[in-house]
């Protein structure tokens, strides 16, 4: 049988109620010593915390679920540690489901699992909904944030950058620098993201009287794998002078794949990476990139959902910068 508050309390020689406040860390009504002695006992009698008791008494449940798309890209470490840092802060819990890579069986999967849980919120990062799942997302009352991404219905709320000021900053950067044939490398064309910055790109160039050739834009999920693909298909003699790659891990591979090429960074081909995560500056030349405030948004998305009791969601648009390094 598992031990309860009454057994902690019978050991300690304390009322229930003054076990309840120090195992929830309520800091009045007990000394120091009091609360030590309650922790020793309840250590030692080997008390758990039965949380779907608590949130059965209480009607709100204390834990957030996280559902993530499974792409290989390195993103997501920082928009998790925002949300767990600001969950704990709050005396929340986080679960994380993986959803696959656009795999529609794997989403229901995990949005019916987290609804059955009735968590206190959800968390939809990097993800984007078919209409199925999204209508089953719809029929919970359970708030729900966009994070990294938007749904694209108006009435959602999201954390998110502007997608479009992303591929339009990165390609006026180059242009500015001298460059006129820029290629984009792993370009999810079909997604959401993807589209955003293909069209900050192609208005950049048109702004700037550029032609685009169809060979410039090599396709991918945002991937390591795909970043080396692209470099494979322009050659060691490409037809492009600069490259935005859509992510940290694609502009790796497009660096590492040129740089078996035999070709200067930057003086044959210059790189700018989207998302400007720690791995930009651990290879060599460091990685010129549009930095993401990706640790902000798992920040922004806890408080959203948490301000949904409130008010209506919301939905926000986090600035990003342009750090130049040594690839361009």
């Amino acid at each position: 049988m598992s031990v309860t508050i009454k057994d902690v309390a019978a050991a300690a020689g304390v009322s229930i109620a003054t076990v309840s406040r120090v195992l929830a860390h309520k800091d009045r009504f007990y000394s120091p010593a009091t609360a030590e002695k309650i922790m020793t006992v309840a250590r030692d009698l080997g008390y758990q915390k039965n949380s779907a008791a608590v949130e059965l008494v209480t009607q709100k449940s204390q834990v957030l679920g996280v559902i993530v798309s499974s792409t290989q890209t390195n993103f997501a470490d920082q928009i998790i540690a925002g949300i767990q840092d600001t969950a704990f802060a709050r005396d929340l819990s986080v679960i994380i489901l993986y959803a696959g890579v656009n795999d529609d069986r794997l989403q229901q999967k995990a949005i019916q699992t987290v609804i059955e849980r009735s968590v206190r919120g959800i968390l939809i990062l990097a993800l984007e909904l078919n209409d199925a799942n999204r209508q089953l997302l719809d029929q919970t009352p359970i708030p729900h944030v966009f994070l990294s991404t938007t749904s694209g219905h108006e009435q959602d709320a999201f954390v998110a950058s502007d997608d479009f000021k992303i591929g339009q900053r990165a390609t006026e950067y180059l242009i500015n620098k001298g460059h006129t044939r820029i290629g984009l490398a792993a370009v999810e064309a079909t997604s959401y993201v993807g589209q955003k910055r293909l069209a900050g790109y192609r208005n950049a160039m048109a702004n700037h009287q550029l032609p685009i050739e169809s060979e410039w834009i090599q396709a991918g999920h945002f991937t390591y794998a795909d970043g080396l693909v692209a470099m494979r298909q322009w050659g060691p003699t490409p037809p492009i002078d600069a490259v935005v790659a859509m992510s940290d891990l694609a502009a790796v591979g497009v660096l590492n794949q040129a740089t078996d090429f035999h070709l200067n960074i930057p003086n044959q081909l210059a790189i700018v990476s989207i998302d400007g995560t720690d791995l930009v500056k651990w290879v060599r030349p460091q990685l010129t990139s549009i930095t993401q405030a990706f640790y902000d948004m798992g920040v922004a998305g806890v408080n959203l959902l948490l301000n949904t009791d409130t008010q209506p969601p919301a939905a926000q648009l986090l600035p990003f910068k342009l750090d130049e390094r040594a690839s361009s």
